[in-house]
């Protein structure tokens, strides 16, 4: 690798460390982080470390590590955005790590550092890393334990033996067991094709599904406290639910035979995450595919690649929730790395004619693509600061021309462009699109109304377990209230109940009595419309939410 291209290696991988950073302080524009972000500070003022409680109510939908995990950072930094959303960067930040030292082991340097800038640059990891939820937690956790894990199939250690039981517990105690698909899915495929699988019985990893195992034990305890030795609570609308169970089958298995107290959804398309990659890891969606069936060109002409690692756990993986009914985009970040290693090769590769076109047509069509389309939505956004967006699109245009003139490889020229073009739509993204969103973000302008002095020792309400960002936001603990509740009750003196559209419709169709204290502009989706994006025609899209109180 020449010294100019490894200097413009290290300026492009400095500068998608800083754009997936820069959402850090952005305020919360969805409703799951909210969601874990309350959980969290509830963890925080109770002082429990086992008991995850929403609305002073027992949750349990998620295992409990990277709510340890934001726990500990409010420890240290108190309770805010970027507090929430530090641990998640930190932890991508390991699995940037692993995937250099994975793929560097396997390939080259430079195959290494492509691997890492596919990782960073793919959308939904930039995304995830302001819109945070577990999925950078899962990508080092995956990773790392099958790097781990590789190490040890090669040679024992108990280095090797500790860490890789240690990541692969703290994945199942982020996610459930079914990330062991992944991790161990891994290595069975590895020793599959090479004929070597009496090894998965091995004693050293005999061991290291014991040490795995006792790993878990902590997450094991944590719902028998909350769950098990309480029978009497009332959980998914009944008593005597087991956290153990639950944590074991139910959030797992259950959901494949629909005997789980969450029912799968009806409906959905076995080819989900195949179209869903090709924007989610966009702009590498394309060249994945490229270099999956060149990987299993070669495990069908028996061809010798490095390692099958990434191809075992990334397929077994996709495969799995491709057949599950749970199909959102943010579940295949979790292997993310794993595409990562599998593309970078193909991306510096020579292949046949057929090949290198197609991997130029698509290289080039988001080179093009993705400037013009940040242009657009800009035009029709119209956010606040266009100088700083001016400045942003200068920078992009003085890297264009460093790449352009300084590396000869034709190559390395196209990859370095590529990771240009996703690295303007991540700025642009994280420092203007989200921020433009959250503006309209009505449960934050509710929470501080709710939080200024007048308000101090009302007793604060929600009137739906929907509105998790006002719960976050908001100074005191707020309790849900049921409509039927709010609507048989005389009066709540000293009280702030907070609604949003919807529930004040239904209050009002049921003739229910009651005074809006104040409104505040907002928009209701997660999902975000062209509507929304044309400032002309925003308005449009707007509600509003409200907080209020009971009159007789």
């Amino acid at each position: 690798m020449k010294e100019t291209n490894r200097y413009i290696y290290l300026l492009l991988f400095a500068l998608a460390i800083a754009v997936n950073f820069s959402g850090i302080f952005t305020p919360f524009f969805s409703d799951d982080p909210g969601l874990y972000a309350s959980i969290s500070k509830n963890l925080l003022h109770s002082h429990s470390f086992f008991e995850l409680i929403t609305y002073n109510q027992d949750w349990l939908d998620k295992p409990h590590f990277p709510f340890w995990c934001v726990l500990l950072s409010f420890k240290l930094f108190g309770v805010s955005e970027w507090a929430y959303r530090l641990p998640a960067l930190l932890f991508y930040l390991i699995s940037v790590w692993y995937t250099y030292k994975f793929t560097k082991k396997f390939y080259t340097e430079e195959v290494a550092i492509c691997a890492v800038l596919i990782l960073s640059t793919a959308l939904h990891l930039i995304i995830s890393n302001t819109d945070v939820r577990a999925e950078p937690y899962l990508m080092a956790l995956i990773i790392g334990g099958i790097y781990h894990i590789s190490n040890l199939e090669i040679k024992f250690s108990w280095f090797s033996l500790f860490m890789a039981a240690l990541f692969t517990a703290c994945a199942i105690m982020t996610k459930g067991i079914f990330v062991i698909v992944a991790i161990y899915g891994s290595l069975f495929g590895q020793l599959l094709i090479q004929n070597k699988l009496r090894q998965l019985f091995n004693p050293k990893f005999i061991a290291l599904y014991l040490l795995t195992i006792l790993f878990v034990l902590p997450e094991i305890y944590a719902l028998y406290m909350q769950f098990d030795l309480h029978p009497e609570k009332l959980v998914f609308g009944r008593h005597n639910v087991s956290g153990i169970k639950w944590f074991l089958w139910d959030s797992q298995f259950g959901r494949f035979v629909n005997s789980g107290p969450i029912i799968r959804k009806s409906g959905g398309s076995i080819f989900f995450f195949l179209h869903t990659l090709l924007w989610a890891f966009a702009p590498w969606g394309l060249l994945f595919y490229l270099a999956l069936s060149q990987q299993i060109k070669s495990l069908i002409t028996k061809i010798r690649l490095p390692a099958y690692y990434a191809l075992s756990g990334g397929l077994l993986f996709l495969v799995l929730f491709s057949v599950s009914g749970f199909q959102l985009p943010f579940y295949t970040n979790a292997v993310f790395p794993l595409f990562a290693i599998i593309t970078a090769p193909v991306c510096l590769a020579q292949l046949n004619q057929l090949s290198s076109k197609l991997r130029a047509v698509f290289q080039w069509v988001f080179i093009i693509v993705i400037p013009l389309l940040v242009l657009a939505v800009n035009y029709f956004l119209q956010p606040a600061n266009n100088l700083f967006f001016i400045i942003g699109c200068i920078a992009f245009l003085g890297l264009i021309m460093l790449i352009y003139f300084t590396v000869s490889n034709v190559l390395s020229k196209t990859f370095m462009l590529t990771v240009s073009a996703a690295l303007f739509l991540g700025f642009y993204l994280n420092l203007f699109f989200f921020k433009e969103v959250a503006k309209y973000n009505g449960q934050m302008a509710a929470a501080n109304y709710a939080n200024l002095k007048p308000f101090e020792g009302f007793n604060i309400y929600s009137l739906n377990a929907e509105n998790n960002m006002f719960q976050f936001y908001c100074h005191q603990p707020v309790q849900i209230l049921s409509v039927n509740d709010f609507k048989n009750a005389k009066t709540y003196s000293n009280s702030m109940i907070y609604v949003n559209q919807r529930s004040l419709n239904a209050l009002k169709e049921q003739d229910v009595h009651f005074k809006i204290i104040r409104s505040f502009l907002n928009y209701p989706q997660e999902n975000i419309l062209l509507k929304f994006i044309n400032k002309a025609t925003r308005e449009q899209v707007l509600d509003h939410v409200y907080l209020i109180y009971k009159t007789k």
